[in-house]
């Protein structure tokens, strides 16, 4: 029923400069979360931060729970979850279709088990699930698929298939949302940054920028980055800095 993931291997760890950033990215994760009441919520990361030591930071320190992808920085476990659903004959417990975004349509199927519980190296697993993604091109006609494997500490009580869908669709949509207008309006995936943590601080300089935008309830992002790129002074208007410099000037 689903195909079998590329055979992976272990990620070295070493000096490498970019090991040494993803493995940081992990330590600054929990400070983040660390003012927030995330009792009893659902958190969802990156499947970089599939991790034993922020599963358990959620779960046994701060009583949440997590929602996690896993891809080939958990080789073990990816191994381990897509053997069982590729195995697996049954049909999707869930099926959503969302139509316009973007120009195509999105089908989503999940399935899920609790099957693995006891036996995936993972901390507090409450049920592991695949999630096919088909997207048609409406122009085109062109059809692509993905499958992601997870894994959540909701027990299949607490969480069915619907739920599941619903709550990755969220972080999804969030990242992909963040990723289209950078590369849209900053062309970032052309920039020639690529130097040291060049690359990351001038995306988090994107993307506060477009953070601050975003709370003025703008109508579109990319216009109002072109108006004001027209008028520097209309930025400090924009930001309502505008009396404070000029109190700094008279002074």
């Amino acid at each position: 029923m689903l195909p079998h993931p590329k055979k992976v291997g272990t990620i070295p760890v070493g000096n490498n400069s970019e090991e040494v950033k993803k493995t940081n990215e992990i330590k600054v994760a929990a400070p983040l979360l660390a003012p927030l009441d995330i009792e009893g919520k659902d958190i969802t990361a990156d499947a970089l931060h599939t991790q034993w030591r922020f599963a358990r930071y959620l779960v046994e320190d701060r009583g949440a729970h997590y929602f996690f992808i896993v891809k080939e920085n958990q080789p073990t476990l990816l191994e381990d979850i897509s053997f069982y659903f590729r195995n697996n004959q049954s049909e999707p417990e869930a099926v959503e279709i969302t139509a316009g975004e973007h120009g195509r349509i999105e089908t989503r199927k999940i399935w899920r088990t609790s099957e693995l519980n006891g036996y995936l190296s993972f901390p507090h697993v409450g049920q592991a699930f695949a999630i096919e993604r088909e997207f048609i091109n409406k122009r085109t006609g062109k059809v692509t698929k993905n499958l992601v494997y997870g894994i959540t500490s909701r027990e299949e009580k607490e969480a069915d298939g619907d739920r599941i869908l619903k709550v990755i669709r969220g972080h999804w949509t969030i990242e992909n949302s963040c990723h289209y207008i950078l590369d849209w309006n900053y062309d970032e995936d052309r920039c020639r940054i690529r130097t040291g943590y060049g690359p990351e601080n001038i995306t988090r300089l994107r993307k506060f920028a477009i953070s601050v935008i975003k709370s003025k309830k703008v109508y579109s992002v990319a216009q109002k980055m072109r108006e004001l790129s027209f008028y520097v002074r209309a930025v400090f208007d924009y930001l309502k800095m505008t009396k404070k410099f000029q109190m700094a000037i008279n002074d």
